[in-house]
Formats: structure tokens, C-alpha cells, sequence
């Protein structure tokens, strides 16, 4: 305690006083009088427990009494009734101050020279870049993150002699403190923190800004090569601040396109290998290697100059069918993009991050509705095409009668279970639960609930995935969005939501005989989550705008 007092710089406790009148009376060091009091202290102990030899044998009970005195000793520093906190010792202080915002701390010092002197501790800032920003990082022992080693140094070449020495790009951070990167670093750029989406057309895109270390990045994420929706998601960091001095802030720019008129057909070899995986001898479809070019020369003359729209990731609530959140999926000839899976009542609706130039990004390509579950025939069924149209579009005409006509009491057991039952979870446990008390006709069927049951495609239904979940969970009658290249003529097509786990689900569009599997993105996502349900709602309001 008289250590931490010592440090802090204000107050004196008990032990430092007694210190401070032994120095005036013997002119003695602090040392020799650390010394004294380590064999007081040490000589105490061996009193009570008998002497070095027997404090193994003493027994928890003897080190919990020493404790319990040292604790008692402790306490004593601090005034039997405080009337202010300048009347508590520093070491409380600095708990007490660590636990406030950090936007208040400045407030707080200039309430008296003590708490501005108690402000000055490391370990008050060092907690608020933990806690508010997730920094992970010590500054006395810092491993550069998102920088290669390359970065760290540059040759400085002098043009008369063609040489130089290395010169070091990046600051010492051994002489910063957890007090200026708060100050000038993390709360300065709080509010570019999380989710963006970049405005390249149709295309759209997914940009994560973060504190990674001792920097703010911005990670461009990108899917993973068609058609592995399992891997995980490509990061290309495409700025950074970081600190360059004690009060100074540098950004730099990590990645940049560039456009076909400053580079040739190896560029474009590069790029596709990049955003592809494959190489131009690999593709042979003529309409796929026409929407490669056509997104080359697209997203290559912004060249940077990009603007970005805040996005974010919806609320869960009580009622969700699963976690909502961000996905994987597959898109044909388009590749795989991200699309954000969230509910609304009896409603789960994909709203695509990124798009082509026939569905962009920002619309609603998947539209569910949780009131009518399907229920699935055994698998010799399930492989026939026509059993499943026969059953997805009758609860289509279904769906658009009651839409010409609101008024109409619907009928049918799942529309009966959703009315009796409610939006929400209620209506869904209504709706499973007289399903599967008035299945559909067929062979063979079983209810719509949570247990697994197997599921296989139906012949002729195309897909790019071979390996796909055998079982399933539950299955809803859905609609999905497609259109004519730029966005033509956009219909909304009956199709099957299949639901597989926690981090998988499909959507088999019945019009175009494909199968879409979709998996959930499981990068941690921090500053990211909508602060209520209408500010989301909002949200995907306006996107829809941005690209109709």
C-alpha cells in the first residue's frame, strides 16, 4: 500500500508516514527502510508460524490469520469514517476511477490536484482501452499486429550514391502510454468502429474496422472460392491508423486496385486467381467468364475512392427460429456472397452485403414465413421435383389469396395454427403443432419439428455443393428474389427454406431447379450490433433504397 501511494505521487499512508519521520530523524534511505520493514514483517510471520522451518507445516488456517492481519493492517489506512473520497487512500482511488467511462476522467480531473495526479496512473487507461475498445495489447511488450516485419523498416535510398540506411517507419511504443492512445487513437475514431458497406454498385461488400492491437484497421472481408461456404472468410486490410508520436496519428492506406488501363492481361489473371481461385484456362462457361470481366472492370476504375454506409448486425431476440446474423451462400455462376439472415415477427428474411448485376446488394433475396412449415415425405419422395412443387405451390396460392384478400379468414392447418398461435415463437409452436395433427397428403409424412429428419435434393434440382446436410431440422414455405441482368423485371419466386442447425440453412428455388446453401459467418464481429430492433429495421430500409 505505501508502494502504490508512492507511485501515485498523492497521499501518505500509515507506513509511508512512518517512513518520512525516520528519514528526518536518521536521515536513512527509503531502501534501508524497506528493508527494516521487510524484517519486521518477515520476522512477525516466523512468530507465528513458528519459524521458517515449520510455515510448510503451519497449515492453511496459520497463512489464512496472517492474511486476515495483513488485511486488518491494511484497512487501518483508511479513516474510520471517510467523509469524502480525498479521504480514501490512492490504491482505492484507482479502483474506484478504473471503473468509469473514460470520457468522463477528464471531467474528473479537474476536480483537485490529487485526483489529476491520480489520473496520471496507467493502469486507470490501460483498463478503459481494454474494456471499451477490446486493446489486448501491452505497450512494454508489444508484438506488431497487422504489420510484416518488411513494414516495420524502409531503406531510405539516397539517389547520388544509390544507398542508404534503414530507417524505421513505425514508432517506439515503449515510450507511449495507454493514456495518449486513448486520447488521440481510440476515442478520436470510435465512431468508424464496426461494420460498413462499401458502395461498389451492384456488388456492394462487407468492411470491418476494428482495434487490432495497437491500430485501427479496416479488414475488407471477402467469401471464400466457390463453392466452399465452410472456409472461412477472406480478410484484406485495406487502411490503418496508428500512433505515430506521443500526440500524433498517422493513417495509411494498405490495399488499392487497379484499374485494366494500368496493367495488362496479367493483372486480370491476378485478380481472378485472387477473388477466384481459379485461372483463365479454367473457366469454360462463356455467360461466367462475361460476369467476371464485367465485375473486374467494375469494381477497378473506383481505384479508393469508395463511399461507405454503416451497417449493422440485428438484435436477437426471445422469439428467433436461431442466432441471426451474417452468411455464406452459394449464388450460380456469381459465386458465393454474404447475405445477413435476421427476423421480423413470423417473418426471417437474407438481405444480400453483397450482390450481382442481377439481384444487388442491399435487396431482400430470401422472404420466410415461419407460419407455414412444410412438411417433408420420406426420401423416396423427397426426390421428386413434382412432389415438392405440389406442396410448395399450394401454400404459395394459399399465400397470395390472402393477400388479395385480408379480410378472408385463411384456411389450412398451418394458417390456422399461425392465427390461433400469434407472430412470433407462439405462432410457430401453433402452426408445428397442427401441422403435424392434419399432415399433407402424401405417402408418408412427418411434422415439422425440431428433431432431425432425413432430407435429400430432388432430382434435377442443381447445386453446387455435393456435400450438404443429410438431416434437417424444420422447413418453411419461402420466396426468393430474381431478376434480369441490371435488375430487370424482379419477380418473387415460391421456393423451400430448409433449416439444417444452428450455423446452416438452404433455399431451393423451385423455378430455377437450384439449391442454395448458406453458412453462417463466424468471425468475431465487435461494435457491430444494432442498439435496438426499430434502428435496425431502419437500417435495411435504406438499403433497399440505396440499390432500387
Amino acid at each position: 500500500m505505501a508502494v502504490c501511494a508512492r507511485l501515485c505521487g498523492v497521499g501518505q499512508s500509515r507506513r509511508c508516514r512512518r517512513r518520512q519521520r525516520h528519514n528526518q530523524q536518521d536521515h536513512g534511505s527509503d531502501s534501508d527502510m524497506d528493508e527494516e520493514e521487510g524484517e519486521r514483517i518477515v520476522g512477525e510471520t516466523q512468530s507465528v508460524t513458528g519459524g521458517p522451518e515449520n510455515s510448510a507445516a503451519a497449515g492453511p488456517s496459520v497463512a489464512h490469520e496472517a492474511a486476515a492481519e495483513a488485511t486488518a493492517d491494511s484497512a487501518s489506512t483508511v479513516p474510520p469514517n471517510p467523509q469524502s473520497l480525498l479521504d480514501l487512500p490512492p490504491e482505492i482511488l484507482v479502483e474506484v476511477f478504473s471503473s468509469l467511462p473514460g470520457t468522463e476522467l477528464p471531467n474528473l480531473a479537474l476536480v483537485c490536484k490529487k485526483f489529476r495526479q491520480i489520473l496520471n496512473t496507467e493502469t486507470i487507461w490501460r483498463r478503459r482501452c481494454t474494456e471499451e475498445f477490446g486493446m489486448r495489447e501491452d505497450l512494454r511488450k508489444m508484438e506488431v499486429v497487422g504489420v510484416s516485419s518488411r513494414e516495420l523498416y524502409a531503406k531510405r535510398v539516397n539517389p547520388r550514391v544509390k544507398s542508404g540506411r534503414f530507417m524505421k517507419l513505425l514508432p517506439d511504443y515503449e515510450h507511449m502510454d495507454y493514456r495518449d492512445v486513448y486520447r488521440h487513437l481510440l476515442h478520436p475514431y470510435r465512431h468508424i468502429l464496426g461494420l460498413w458497406q462499401p458502395d461498389i454498385g451492384p456488388y456492394g461488400g462487407l468492411l470491418n474496422v476494428v482495434v487490432d492491437g495497437l491500430f485501427i484497421i479496416g479488414w475488407m472481408y471477402l467469401p471464400p472460392h466457390d463453392p466452399r461456404v465452410e472456409d472461412p472468410m477472406r480478410r484484406r486490410p485495406l487502411f490503418r491508423i496508428h500512433m505515430w508520436e506521443s500526440n500524433k496519428v498517422a493513417v495509411e492506406c494498405m490495399y488499392g486496385h487497379k484499374g485494366p488501363h494500368k496493367g495488362d492481361i496479367q493483372e486480370f489473371r491476378t485478380w481472378l486467381e485472387e477473388e477466384w481461385g481459379r485461372t483463365l484456362e479454367d473457366i469454360f462457361h462463356e455467360h461466367m467468364q462475361e460476369l467476371i470481366l464485367m465485375k473486374f472492370i467494375y469494381t477497378s476504375q473506383y481505384d479508393n475512392c469508395l463511399t461507405y454506409r454503416r451497417i449493422y448486425l440485428p438484435p436477437r431476440m426471445p422469439s428467433d427460429l436461431l442466432q441471426p446474423g451474417l452468411f455464406k451462400g452459394t449464388y450460380g455462376s456469381h459465386g458465393l456472397e454474404i447475405v445477413m439472415l435476421s427476423f421480423h415477427g413470423p417473418c426471417a428474411r437474407a438481405t444480400k452485403l453483397t450482390g450481382d448485376p442481377n439481384v444487388p446488394a442491399g435487396q431482400l433475396t430470401l422472404d420466410v414465413d415461419l407460419n407455414r412449415p412444410v412438411c417433408l415425405p420420406d426420401l423416396v419422395h423427397q426426390r421428386s421435383i413434382e412432389e415438392l412443387s405440389r406442396l410448395v405451390l399450394g401454400m404459395h396460392e394459399e399465400a397470395q389469396r390472402e393477400v388479395q384478400n385480408p379480410d378472408v379468414a385463411p384456411q389450412g392447418a398451418a394458417s390456422e395454427g399461425a392465427v390461433a398461435g400469434g407472430a412470433g415463437a407462439a405462432g410457430l409452436e401453433s402452426a408445428m403443432e397442427a401441422q403435424s395433427e392434419s399432415p399433407q397428403p402424401g405417402p408418408s409424412s412427418s411434422s415439422a419439428s425440431s428433431e432431425a429428419q432425413p432430407f435429400v435434393l430432388p432430382l434435377g434440382v442443381m447445386t453446387r455443393n455435393e456435400v450438404y446436410p443429410r438431416t434437417c431440422k424444420m422447413c418453411f414455405y419461402g420466396t426468393g428474389l430474381i431478376a434480369g441482368h441490371g435488375f430487370t423485371s424482379p419477380e418473387r419466386t415460391p421456393g423451400l427454406f430448409v433449416l439444417f442447425d444452428e450455423d446452416h440453412f438452404g433455399f431451393i428455388w423451385l423455378e430455377l431447379k437450384s439449391f442454395s446453401l448458406y453458412s453462417r459467418l463466424t468471425d468475431r464481429l465487435a461494435h457491430a450490433y444494432a442498439p435496438d430492433m426499430e434502428r435496425f429495421e431502419a437500417m435495411l430500409r435504406n438499403m433497399q433504397s440505396w440499390t432500387s
